[in-house]
């Protein structure tokens, strides 16, 4: 049966919008404006996307949400970023070179978006803010070190080792040794007191300093423009308004 040209058209631009549309910072595709959303946590989407017929869009439609889970991770958590960044890359590259089908990377997919899921319920489950969970997450990046604690000598650990580093951060204090020195003493101070297992701790420092600079880039973000107004006025009388843009010094 061969399709109307009306409906053939209007099914290729339905592609072609849900292929242009960007993903909103919350992780929600709006596939056509004023209708529903769809989230990389919507059940009923996800088991639609494995129905679908068009399994390459039901891979692209996937990968672009679970990239920009990944873009939050990055802003916020560099354990969680770095591992869905090495599992996304692998399962793509593994599709692009044809060791999985369509409907093997939309599982590998699916797959990764449920640990994300849980991953991100996990800091509710324990108690803990984002910034808490993110060294929380770093803490454990040495293997087994975890198994080394109950579940409230962790959470005591970390949720001291997060107050501690956030009093004790000043502006700009990765550009300065000093202060990246008294850093680095106050978590190995707190690893000795809470008995952390030696084998892991030079990790443990690396990825905690590693999270620590995720601070540095939000201070980088935000540091204050300095707009400096200069009004010229030539000798026929004109007057221009030379406008400079700079930031501070340090």
């Amino acid at each position: 049966m061969t399709c109307p040209p009306d409906l053939r058209q209007e099914i290729n631009e339905r592609i072609s919008n849900l292929l242009e549309q960007s993903i909103q910072s919350n992780g929600v595709i709006n596939l056509f404006e004023g209708q529903r959303e769809f989230s990389l946590f919507d059940e009923g989407f996800l088991a639609e996307l494995k129905k679908m017929k068009e399994k390459n869009l039901a891979v692209l439609l996937l990968e672009r949400l679970v990239k920009e889970r990944i873009q939050k991770f990055e802003r916020t958590n560099v354990v969680q970023s770095q591992k869905f960044s090495e599992l996304l890359n692998m399962a793509l590259s593994n599709y692009l070179k044809g060791m999985l089908t369509n409907e093997e990377v939309i599982e590998e997919l699916l797959k990764m978006a449920a640990e994300i899921k849980k991953t991100e319920e996990e800091g509710n489950d324990l108690g803990l803010n984002t910034e808490e969970k993110a060294f929380y997450d770093a803490l454990s990046s040495p293997e087994g070190i975890r198994d080394a604690y109950s579940d409230e000598e962790f959470i005591a650990l970390t949720k001291e080792l997060t107050e501690q580093l956030r009093k004790n951060r000043t502006i700009d204090w990765n550009r300065k040794e000093t202060s990246r020195a008294k850093m680095r003493v106050l978590v190995k101070r707190l690893l000795k007191k809470y008995k952390y297992p030696p084998e892991g701790q030079e990790k443990a420092l690396e990825v905690v300093m590693a999270q620590c600079n995720k601070w540095a880039d939000d201070d980088e973000n935000l540091r204050p423009i300095v707009v400096n107004v200069t009004i010229e006025k030539h000798y026929h009388g004109n007057v221009d308004k030379v406008i400079n843009i700079e930031q501070p010094k340090e």
